[in-house]
């Protein structure tokens, strides 16, 4: 038997150290596809893997019909994985794209149940 031995990921999920206890930031994102005016929300614990993921994965999924996609908003959510997957699905739910507007919008304060999102500064291309 032959061992393929696979490549290391190019960019890793930054943990955060708390004393003895290394965690995760996962965060919820908000892509747009400029060409077809659409917006994604997900979540993810590494945002630049995850554009990659797609802008390029060969799976047919809804991302991959309207690429290019761009990293329009990120709010960092929780070291919980289970937090951030609430907050993706209450915003998905909402089925808003004046919402999504909003939460794009940097002067937009978000509140109620959005008041736990911490936008991210300084979003690069």
């Amino acid at each position: 038997m032959v061992r393929v031995q696979e490549e290391e990921p190019k960019i890793k999920p930054k943990p955060v150290r708390f004393g003895f206890f290394i965690t995760v930031m996962y965060y919820i994102y908000i892509l747009h596809s400029i060409s077809f005016d659409k917006y994604y929300v997900g979540y993810t614990s590494d945002i630049s893997r995850r554009i990659e993921e797609h802008n390029t994965s060969t799976r047919n999924t809804y991302t991959s019909k309207y690429r290019p996609w761009k990293l329009s908003a990120l709010f960092a959510i929780s070291e919980n994985e289970g937090e951030a997957i609430i907050m993706e699905r209450f915003i998905k739910k909402q089925k808003s794209k004046p919402l999504l507007k909003k939460l794009i919008d940097p002067n937009f304060i978000p509140t109620g149940t959005l008041a736990q999102l911490a936008r991210v500064p300084y979003v690069r291309d």
